[in-house]
């Protein structure tokens, strides 16, 4: 897209962006939508650059997930595990979740542990520590589990885990899983995983939470076949959805109705810890996807970077109210000293990273003494300054565990891959956009140069200027709540299937106040009587903030997403700013 034309001839921005709107095709077929349905132009133009067909846009807006959730046998070992964890619950055999300490695990954990609740048993919750232990299932956790237990089940682990799963010895072990796997499988009962190598991908996208769903599915189907009644897989789908947005899961096919139906269980708010923790983060409104990946997320996650590593699916699985705010307060105190951490880690890492020079195909940090609980984080601020795939790596001693994060069309998980086996990393694994791994300390240097040279021929470092997507333009006398309703509906937003934004040309900016120290807020005037609010979060930790400070009275293009804003009782429209330009005819 580096050689459309720029959007209202924004070459580079506040933000030195290059501002994209929608091409020849896309506005074709917004039409073809608005003369098939009569919906707003806006909403035309977001179902547009989704691809979506003028006949299938009602059903696009509705989707349902009986029509789009896939049948759970099409995956391998599928029927396997869901009889073999249906049979140790009918029997009251003794179950251990072996669990990731992050959202997806900790929501994976959650579904198995409620649908175990539901029919009678009591399963034991196993999370590895993130600075002792690791990711993933290792040999001393798995043969204390196997001596009290006999049926060990891996969420969101385990598919690479074949030393660790071999001393699960006189265990039955099923791993529910959704990380690339190699070429032979681990020793398991079971193996249920959309990226094996032997599936064929089509479920590739799904998170691991969405992987124990289907096997939620399946076993209710098989306990039906037996004249059981199972429990209520539609009240789940909270988790499932909360999974989805924080793993970054494209928003695509089953994902969407994952979503969007868990979306309206969370907002009954009958889930104990997700009501506690919403509360607390004083999140006055009904969740939005927004929400799941940065408000509710993060706070999950902060157990299992910087605290107990257990809390988060502690949290979500409890049904003890004092619990749970016993619990959400502490992960909320947690989340708030992580805060702090990263934001120190990733300013090191960042100016580390400009050092060596950001303008390779790969951004890389490392350093000792940096927290392994947040390098994930610093990477993905890393990969966002730099518009590359980004890794940090946490030294100690003569190794380094390191996270890393990728940009679209990047697959940086099979790149980590390829380096374990040319053993230029001690170990390794993840999916396309995220991934984990080992390094010897004296290899470090060999390993990035290897990594970077990698990631160069899928393309990284080339994309150019970053872009800004605008779906098209809008006047304010035209952002009703009824359109952004109407735009939810093409919704949720997130993981490849972005937000909606919109450019305001030509806006006259008035009554600018700044909030705190890096917020801006103000009102634009389109010159026909009409103003919007405005508010731009972070402005001054930019070149946004100055820019707009100074342009009082005068006209700007401003980019970014409309919403409601509630306050006071009342609900307003109003743009949540991304960019910022100087029109042409005034610079």
């Amino acid at each position: 897209m580096t050689g459309a034309r720029a959007y209202l001839g924004v070459t580079c921005s506040a933000l030195g962006r290059r501002w994209v709107g929608p091409d020849a095709t896309h506005d074709r077929l917004a039409e073809a939508i608005w003369q098939a349905t009569s919906l707003p132009p806006a909403v035309c133009a977001v179902l547009a650059r989704a691809e979506v067909a003028p006949e299938q846009a009602a059903d696009y807006l509705a989707p349902s997930l009986r029509a789009l959730l896939p049948d759970p046998r099409s995956l391998k070992d599928m029927e396997r595990a869901a009889a073999r964890i249906l049979q140790a619950a009918t029997t009251r055999e003794r179950i251990a979740i072996f669990a990731d300490y992050d959202v997806d695990g900790a929501c994976s954990a959650a579904l198995l542990l409620d649908w175990l609740g539901a029919m009678g048993v009591r399963a034991t919750l196993y999370v590895p520590d993130r600075l002792t232990e690791g990711y993933g299932p290792n040999a001393p956790a798995m043969t204390k589990l196997a001596a009290g237990h006999d049926l060990i089940v891996c969420v969101d682990c385990g598919t690479m885990a074949h030393d660790a799963l071999a001393a699960a010895k006189g265990t039955d072990v099923v791993v529910l899983d959704h990380h690339l796997g190699a070429e032979t499988l681990p020793p398991a009962l079971a193996v249920v995983n959309p990226n094996r190598q032997d599936e064929d991908g089509d479920l590739g996208h799904l998170c691991a939470a969405g992987v124990v769903f289907l096997l939620l599915v399946e076993a209710n189907r098989q306990g039906r076949a037996q004249g059981l009644q199972g429990p209520d897989l539609m009240a789940l789908l909270d988790l499932v959805a909360l999974a989805t947005v924080a793993d970054v899961a494209p928003l695509l096919g089953v994902n969407r109705a994952f979503v969007r139906q868990g979306l309206k269980i969370m907002a009954g708010r009958n889930r104990p810890g997700l009501r506690t923790l919403s509360d607390i983060a004083r999140l006055d409104s009904a969740p939005r996807a927004y929400h799941l990946g940065y408000v509710i997320g993060p706070r999950i996650n902060a157990g299992g970077r910087i605290g107990a590593a257990d809390m988060g699916a502690r949290l979500l699985a409890t049904r003890d109210t004092a619990e749970a705010e016993a619990l959400a307060a502490r992960l909320d105190l947690l989340n708030t000293e992580r805060r702090e951490i990263e934001a120190a880690v990733r300013a090191s890492a960042l100016a580390q990273a400009e050092a060596r020079g950001t303008d390779s195909p790969l951004a890389w940090a490392a350093d000792d003494g940096w927290h392994p609980g947040v390098i994930g984080i610093a990477a993905a601020r890393l990969k966002e300054a730099t518009n590359r795939p980004s890794v940090v790596i946490a030294l100690d001693g003569e190794i380094g565990k390191g996270s890393g994060r990728s940009v679209p069309g990047i697959d940086l998980g099979a790149a980590i891959h390829r380096l374990v086996r040319e053993g230029l990393l001690i170990g390794g694994g993840g999916h396309k956009m995220a991934a984990g791994l080992t390094v010897a300390r004296d290899g470090l240097e060999a390993a990035m140069q290897r990594l970077g040279d990698l990631l160069a021929q899928q393309g990284a470092g080339a994309q150019g200027p970053r872009s800004l997507r605008l779906d098209g333009t809008l006047m304010p006398g035209a952002i009703t709540p009824e359109l952004i309703a109407q735009l939810d509906a093409a919704g949720p937003f997130g993981a490849s299937a972005p937000a909606p934004r919109f450019a305001l040309a030509d806006m006259r900016i008035e009554d600018i106040r700044r909030m705190g120290d890096t917020h801006l807020r103000f009102r634009c005037n389109g010159g026909d009587g009409n103003r919007l609010d405005v508010i731009c979060f972070g402005a001054f930790d930019s070149d946004l903030g100055p820019m707009i400070a100074a342009h009082q009275g005068r006209r700007l293009h401003l980019a970014g997403q409309i919403e409601i804003n509630f306050w006071g009782g009342r609900q307003t429209p109003q743009l949540r700013l991304d960019d910022a330009a100087i029109p042409h005819d005034t610079a």
